[in-house]
């Protein structure tokens, strides 16, 4: 695959437009997640969830419309980006959002943290889109965003440890996702209470064990999006001697560096696998690029310049190598995958450097 990122972004931006529209239209099979309340809590998800019932179940749908932003911002052919505005226009309208606000409110641990990292990703990237019609959307997000950040300020006060698992409930990538949001939408005590949950949960990690990964069902590498939040949290000179011990039993024959095989597409669990490589693809190239505009060498590389160095271009060999099966499972006919990857595939191409 060429390493040519905005290339491989035009290639791919039509074809991950029209999975988004298709995932818009099928409203069933939907796992709702819902905890019934009794015999007369039937609501269908739609009612319950009026902005953000398809693609398979709420977080995934929350993503879908990061991604139909992030693909409009990008530029997309007619008429599809027209159907993409349209769709935006329909289900993030003013008082579907209020619903959303509202059930979230009801149910304060409800998508924690993940469906709360997409929410705000794609709360972020409303309120920072230069496309009109995903700019006027943004004063709607206002009680979404409002008791989201209440439930994660709430989160990071009471939980005493991190989950480190390579699937929903990690925490890491929820807490990139948050602070990333925080800054973006001007909440710096948000964004100073999540810097201080990731310092006081990871900070201390040295030798991350990366022989112990993979699992079966990750789309998450627990070391990658600790390293990916780090990557945003901490400043240069922290970071390098930071990143410097954690990846220390990192090696370019580490199983995370090379793609996972997926032996039953139909399994919903198991081509969790072809996320993995987008997402660990995402994260090499973001802490790559943040090492290397901190700069090798100097007193941030604790006179180990050669191993910074050396990590860079392993993180940057490796992330294009990761990438195509994810992006062709994006595309497939079979649900299981295309109900949430082209979502990870459009993140790991944005965070491929130019």
């Amino acid at each position: 695959m060429t390493t040519d990122a905005p290339a491989l972004r035009a290639a791919h931006a039509d074809r991950f437009a029209q999975v988004v529209l298709d995932n818009f239209a099928q409203p069933y099979p939907y796992a709702a997640h819902h905890t019934t309340a009794g015999p007369d809590d039937r609501a269908l998800p739609v009612e319950l969830h009026p902005a953000f019932a398809s693609s398979y179940d709420w977080h995934s749908s929350v993503h879908m419309h990061w991604l139909a932003t992030r693909l409009l911002e990008f530029g997309v052919s007619a008429p599809l980006s027209d159907r993409l505005a349209a769709a935006l226009a329909a289900n993030l309208a003013a008082e579907n959002l209020e619903v959303e606000a509202e059930y979230l409110r009801r149910h304060p641990r409800y998508e924690r943290p993940y469906g709360w990292a997409w929410a705000l990703s794609l709360a972020a990237s409303v309120s920072r889109s230069r496309v009109p019609v995903i700019a006027t959307l943004a004063p709607g997000f206002a009680p979404l965003t409002e008791v989201l950040f209440d439930h994660v300020l709430a989160w990071v006060a009471r939980t005493p440890e991190p989950v480190r698992h390579g699937v929903h409930s990690n925490s890491a990538f929820g807490l990139r996702h948050a602070l990333l949001a925080a800054r973006a939408l001007g909440r710096d005590d948000v964004a100073h209470a999540v810097t201080d949950a990731a310092r006081r949960w990871f900070l201390r990690d040295a030798a991350w064990p990366f022989t112990w990964e993979r699992s079966g069902q990750d789309f998450l590498s627990p070391g990658f999006a600790e390293a990916e939040l780090m990557a945003a949290a901490l400043g240069a000179d922290e970071l390098t001697a930071w990143a410097t011990g954690f990846f220390a039993e990192l090696a370019p024959t580490s199983a995370v560096l090379a793609p996972a095989r997926v032996l039953d597409a139909h399994d919903g669990q198991q081509v969790h696998l072809f996320g993995l490589g987008l997402s660990t693809s995402a994260a090499a190239s973001r802490v790559a690029v943040t090492l290397r505009s901190n700069g090798v060498g100097g007193e941030s590389g604790l006179g180990n310049t050669g191993r910074v160095a050396e990590l860079i271009e392993l993180l940057e060999g490796a992330a294009p190598r990761l990438l195509p099966a994810g992006i062709e499972a994006a595309v497939s006919d079979e649900f299981m995958s295309s109900h949430w990857l082209a979502t990870f595939a459009w993140d790991a191409l944005e965070a491929l450097p130019d």
